[in-house]
């Protein structure tokens, strides 16, 4: 199960996935950013993902090399992803 969360803080739209990024959830999530200029994508908070499967983490890494950026995540999705997220918490908005 995934939860996806959207809120806007400070003019900067922040978009927190929950739970587990699963093959059968990386379609809804791209779809958040289709259409959207590099300069305007949303920063992503993974801090509360417990899981991502390989197609999460292609579609993640995809996004990543268009111009995405993460605001927090916990070390194990950092692993996954191969970067390094140090959590931005003045980035990320609850």
């Amino acid at each position: 199960m995934l939860r996806i969360t959207e809120s806007s803080g400070d003019a900067k739209r922040v978009v927190m996935l929950e739970g587990k990024l699963l093959g059968a959830w990386v379609d809804e999530v791209r779809g958040l950013f289709v259409g959207t200029a590099v300069d305007s994508f949303p920063m992503l908070d993974l801090s509360r993902l417990s899981y991502v499967d390989r197609a999460g983490v292609e579609m993640l890494q995809e996004l990543f090399r268009r111009g995405a950026r993460i605001g927090a995540c916990s070390p194990f999705v950092a692993e996954l992803l191969r970067c390094e997220c140090k959590p931005d918490r003045s980035q990320v908005s609850k």
